[in-house]
């Protein structure tokens, strides 16, 4: 036994080997930690198996039995047939066990063969009660393993079953586990500190590792289902603790840095700030805006999140915290995640700076070689004064003379490594993120632990409340009346198509034939146009340019439009396939009317079937508009890794955590984190533990 066991790499154990090592290290599993770490799927007491005798339709049981015979029978259904075991166990009950097209089955279930069959029973009048695909394992012990004693790890007991793994069997995994398990010594070092263990009467961590695997006799299989044992939580809370002690680590870190030039805010840059306000600023504008030029007068970095619904003047914020870094002889870096966001971005600051002494550029991808370098040029020299672009501002070749504050914008859409690489190109920059999808508290505790928060929560006066509806296919007639009607009154209307990757051409063909049946069958006398991500930059830029003069009065799109586009006259909004889009990208559509003084109507145009999730999420967004109340329900039905649809979001990884059903515990653990890390000598040692393992460990840029 070495002292080392947990940081052994699996491919170095005793019955795992190369193969075996592989499928483990596509599941995240690489050393005997990540292994033992890993919760099982679930639990069932096989100490009381029930007799045979004692089953029911409806029943989902565990019976441990032996094979009396098996075979493969044909159907009427042409090459498909049904693999049946006759079992029957110690007290002469028999039943059957039919898996369909298992034919290979006939090895395995071989008379004399002891197995434990667990699943749901059903009677079937022409074969009587019987198990349907039930999951199996085998008793007997073979190869390697035939020294354990199959009796204490596989029936018995309280047994964990685990999720397969490849080539990894849950019996596989079991008898690895029980063997790592006897190696693992009575105590080992535990990241959770003695005095917080104490106070909370949490197990240590090597009898927690032992409780959550081979638990013991008498505890409640309900509790270790629903992970409510100590053990389950004292490794819950040991996951989101060592998280939240990097976050508040990474935090105090960016604290120690110093700003060459802290920004100075006087009566001559306030005069400037009034002269491109083109209307009153909200209380929520107003509050976000005094606590982001407050922090830009310290000397310590800022690092703030601003987060506001759709339509709630986050923009008009973000340039009056860029006119105070310019009048301060800062550059200004603006960036957005599409093309169109950036375009829209740079017209609208352009427009309001053009009273002002300074130059806007734009910086994105479809700008010609020559273009590209007069605007590097321009910013090398200090000559361009905000530049508005997209991921092109992370470009490893772009250099700025003097950045001193970063705007990101819908920031969730750009990886971890590109914010930081333009982060980079000043001299500890003033960071402000902007987000229009609200965060749920508990992932703000996890995604922004490490950033001041800002939230605009109001919309600006004169914005009409939207109306939301959910129409079935069978009325589109209806929905055709309600777009007509609209026109008819000079206002202007949106059709979006989904496009996702895998029917990426039958999505763009539909969209493509939607405009062309719209434009020469429905509304002949009006301007229908089509927007989508394939075409040409120019044509992009020349359709939206005319749907914002009125010129197009249908415009049908996919999801390009979804963030950062302003045409306060388009009043319908009509999102075909509804069932194929996520809540918060429904509510980002939803947000590109309502711009105006008139009032606006966004129908949901569904096909059956509905999923249950997809039903919900109609629902959700028929009932509010609020984007924060939206928000927590999308996480509910989405759950934390899907929230934002990337992985590149900066959204940890978790093992056995789950920001839902435990984000008590993670406010807990946050709130623990602090208070160790406050006191310099005790936390020495955690703060080295974590310095060195956090990154890796959640798969997030380092805390140093």
């Amino acid at each position: 036994m070495t002292s080392d066991l947990l940081s052994t790499a699996l491919q170095f154990v005793r019955g795992v080997g190369p193969k075996r090592a592989a499928d483990l290290a596509r599941a995240g599993l690489t050393t005997v930690e990540d292994l033992l770490l890993r919760f099982p799927l679930r639990y069932e007491d096989r100490a009381t198996p029930c007799e045979i005798r004692h089953l029911r339709p409806g029943m989902t049981a565990t019976v441990t039995a032996e094979v009396v015979s098996s075979g493969v029978r044909p159907t009427r259904r042409p090459g498909f047939r049904l693999f049946e075991a006759i079992v029957r166990d110690a007290t002469g009950g028999i039943t059957k066990a039919v898996f369909p097209n298992q034919a290979f089955l006939k090895d395995v279930f071989v008379p004399q063969q002891r197995v434990v069959l667990y699943g749901p029973l059903e009677y079937r009048p022409s074969g009587g009660l019987q198990f349907t695909n039930p999951e199996y394992e085998l008793i007997r012990a073979e190869g390697p393993d035939s020294e354990l004693d199959d009796g204490t790890i596989h029936t018995g007991r309280i047994v964990p079953v685990y999720e397969k793994v490849g080539s990894m069997t849950p019996r596989m995994q079991r008898v690895l586990v029980h063997r790592l398990l006897r190696e693992l010594p009575v105590a080992v070092a535990d990241p959770v500190p003695e005095p917080i263990r104490a106070s909370r009467g949490l197990p240590d961590r090597a009898g927690a590792i032992r409780g959550i695997h081979f638990p013991e006799p008498g505890t409640s299989v309900e509790a270790l289902n629903e992970l409510k044992t100590p053990a389950h939580q004292r490794l819950i809370f040991e996951e989101f603790f060592l998280f939240q002690a990097g976050m508040v680590l990474r935090k105090r870190k960016h604290a120690e840095d110093r700003k060459p030039k802290p920004v100075i805010v006087d009566d001559r840059i306030r005069d400037a700030a009034r002269k491109i306000l083109p209307f009153k600023l909200t209380e929520g504008q107003r509050t976000s805006l005094r606590e982001i030029v407050t922090d830009m007068q310290r000397d310590v970095p800022m690092n703030r999140l601003l987060q506001g619904d759709v339509g709630a003047g986050k923009t008009i914020v973000a340039l009056l915290a860029a006119l105070v870094a310019m009048e301060n002889g800062l550059q200004v870096a603006f960036m957005a995640p599409t093309e169109i966001l950036a375009d829209q971005h740079y017209l609208t600051i352009r427009r309001l700076l053009e009273q002002a002494r300074f130059r806007v550029v734009s910086l994105t991808g479809s700008l010609s070689a020559a273009k590209r370098r007069e605007v590097h040029a321009e910013i090398a020299s200090g000559t361009a004064h905000l530049v508005v672009g997209t991921h092109a501002l992370a470009e490893g070749d772009l250099a700025f003379k003097s950045l001193g504050l970063v705007i990101i914008d819908e920031q969730h859409r750009f990886g971890v490594m590109q914010r930081a690489s333009l982060r980079g190109k000043g001299s500890h920059p003033d960071v402000l993120v902007m987000t229009a999808t609200p965060i749920p508290r508990t992932l703000a505790l996890t995604t922004y632990g490490d950033l001041d928060v800002s939230v605009i929560r109001e919309l600006p006066p004169g914005r009409q409340p939207i109306t939301t509806v959910s129409k079935s296919e069978s009325k589109r007639e209806e929905i055709y009346r309600l777009i007509r009607k609209e026109l008819a009154a000079g206002r202007q209307a949106y059709v979006i198509y989904p496009l996702v990757e895998d029917s990426e051409k039958v999505d763009l063909r539909a969209a493509t034939a939607m405009a062309d049946h719209l434009q020469q069958e429905v509304f002949q006398e009006y301007h229908v146009a089509l927007l989508h991500g394939r075409l040409k930059q120019e044509e992009k830029d020349r359709v939206m340019a005319a749907f914002a003069r009125g010129d197009v009065h249908v415009l049908v799109s996919t999801t390009v439009v979804e963030v950062g586009v302003d045409v306060p006259n388009a009043t319908v909004m009509v999102i075909e396939h509804a069932e194929r889009f996520g809540l918060s990208q429904l509510h980002q559509l939803r947000g590109r009317v309502g711009r105006g003084a008139h009032a606006s109507t966004c129908v949901l145009l569904y096909q059956f079937p509905l999923s249950a999730d997809a039903r919900a999420r109609i629902a959700a967004l028929v009932e509010t508009i609020d984007g924060f109340v939206i928000a927590e329900r999308d996480l509910e039905i989405r759950g934390p890794g899907d929230f934002f649809g990337t992985r590149q979001s900066g959204m940890p990884t978790l093992r056995v955590g789950d920001l839902l059903r435990d984000h008590q515990l993670m406010e807990e653990a946050r709130r623990e984190a602090v208070a160790w890390l406050d006191q310099p000598e005790a936390s020495r040692a955690l703060v080295t533990y974590v310095s060195a393992n956090w990154a890796t460990r959640f798969g997030l840029v380092g805390v140093a």
